[in-house]
């Protein structure tokens, strides 16, 4: 099957939404910039023009509002933050409004299928304000979707999924992925909303991983592997709805569970999965859950710092191999390099 980047994945997934439905359009600052929001944009702007995908000053609240209003008579809007951080000015008509309509109006006339793409995570000195993921608040909010491609075929799947919703979606792209490359087949095809993906099965422990981290995920398990150790990988991709089904299944047979969130530990998904088994698993585990998160504390700029601030898949192999009782073991290349290979 060929390959591509996840940006290609991304616009080709748009493309081909836009395509089949002629009531979407794509709006955000810098959308139809020769840069593209990192290229996955620069398809959709030639062959649809101004009409369908168009800038956006900042005015983050007001074009939410505006999307809505546009998705309340038939259109169904597809707004690009280029920094999540932006976002915290648009939770009054994202939260307030887009999420509860269909609950308020008994399903009628109260549909807002809009769909919020948002750029998250670490690289070339975001610091405090520029790098913070919002999936955890956003997903406490009932009527909203919120989802989170690690790999290029779902960051495609996903996104039509999206485009195709019957109400709000956000969908969160950890920003060091764009340049990653994996299999995606041509043909459109819609990853399911809500449902998680085994990406490596194992016997031994079960890593629980988000965005970013499901990326780091596969990298401590090949190295674990080495040590004689089966790690299974999850990647939510979706973390409202939450597939508890999957995970739970996998953690009866492994007995054991690392969690690995690209946000913080306190009221965070990592906090919500180890909740999950802890209430309706707790008889599966054969030891404590591991939460493996950002430290409690802002973000930082310089490189030497983000070395040091960001968890990798070496910190995931640490854990498991300290809840199998094997801490001495070696990690390889994991031990003196950072899998991270974003820009500075």
């Amino acid at each position: 099957m060929r390959e591509l980047k996840y940006w290609q994945a991304l616009s080709e997934g748009i493309v081909q939404a836009m395509e089949r439905d002629p009531s979407i359009f794509m709006t955000g600052i810098a959308v139809d910039y020769p840069s593209g929001i990192f290229g996955s944009t620069i398809e959709a702007t030639k062959r649809f023009g101004p009409k369908r995908v168009f800038d956006a000053p900042a005015m983050e609240n007001a074009l939410t509002g505006i999307a809505v209003g546009a998705a309340a008579v038939g259109k169904r809007p597809l707004i690009v933050h280029p920094r999540n951080d932006f976002m915290f000015l648009a939770f009054d008509n994202l939260l307030n409004l887009a999420t509860k309509w269909r609950y308020m109006y008994g399903g009628k006339n109260g549909i807002a299928p809009i769909v919020v793409r948002a750029v998250v995570g670490r690289g070339w000195g975001q610091g405090a304000t520029h790098s913070q993921s919002t999936h955890a608040p956003l997903a406490h909010f009932p009527g909203l979707t919120v989802v989170m491609p690690a790999f290029p075929k779902d960051a495609k799947g996903l996104m039509m999924s999206a485009l195709k919703h019957s109400g709000p979606v956000v969908v969160l792209e950890y920003r060091t992925l764009y340049d990653t490359v994996g299999e995606v087949p041509e043909e459109p095809y819609e990853t399911p909303l809500g449902k998680a993906a085994v990406v490596r099965e194992g016997r031994d422990v079960t890593v629980v991983a988000t965005s970013f981290m499901s990326y780091e995920a596969t990298h401590a398990a090949a190295e674990l592997a080495k040590n004689d150790i089966s790690a299974e990988v999850i990647d939510l991709r979706s973390i409202r709805p939450l597939d508890e089904e999957t995970i739970l299944k996998s953690v009866k047979k492994t007995g054991r569970l690392v969690v690995a969130d690209t946000s913080w530990e306190l009221c965070g998904i990592s906090s919500e999965v180890a909740a999950l088994v802890a209430e309706k698993g707790f008889d599966y585990l054969k030891a404590p859950v591991r939460r493996i998160a950002l430290p409690d504390c802002p973000a930082p700029v310089s490189q030497p710092l983000e070395k040091a601030f960001y968890p990798t898949a070496s910190t995931i192999a640490k854990a498991a191999m300290v809840m199998l009782g094997r801490e001495h073991g070696s990690l390889g290349h994991l031990d003196r390099a950072d899998t991270f290979k974003g820009p500075y």
